[in-house]
């Protein structure tokens, strides 16, 4: 089936079988590797991307529901920098061995796009859909709170 989507601003052409992932689709066909396939069944969180502005499980989503989509990967949030959310990750050491670190980023993201909050049990609940086993979610806390007081 031929679908078009635009991935990180670029317009994307394709055939996708009617299984195909959306995660396979962006690192098998578009050659992106942030989004990572871990559990692959939405639990972990580490596919997170954005469709249409909002954080969706690229593991749960079919390739052809993207058809017409504007897709957001974490290669495409900075454009060669680092984005405010990023700074504030590295600065407050929230990742450690690095794989949740795209989903989760990418996650909150579209907490501080659409509900920008620096209430601690507020993020945390927002990244319930994310796992991390390194960091314990306390740095990733830190860093949203961080933005957001730069936000005001």
């Amino acid at each position: 089936m031929r679908i078009s989507l635009t991935v990180n601003g670029s317009g994307v052409n394709t055939s996708a079988g009617p299984d195909v992932l959306l995660v396979n689709l962006l690192r098998d066909t578009c050659g992106l590797t942030g989004a990572k396939v871990g559990c692959e069944t939405g639990q972990c969180g580490a596919c997170v991307v954005q469709v249409d502005g909002r954080s969706v499980k690229s593991c749960q989503m079919l390739a052809v529901q993207a058809d017409g989509a504007e897709v957001t990967t974490i290669e495409g949030v900075a454009g060669g920098g680092l984005t405010a959310l990023q700074e504030a990750i590295w600065a407050e050491h929230g990742a450690q061995c690095g794989y949740c670190t795209p989903g989760m980023t990418m996650s909150l993201l579209d907490l501080l796009e659409h509900e920008p909050t620096s209430d601690g049990p507020a993020i945390r609940a927002w990244l319930a859909g994310n796992m991390c086993r390194c960091t314990g979610y306390n740095a990733a806390v830190r860093a949203v709170q961080t933005v957001v007081k730069g936000m005001k």
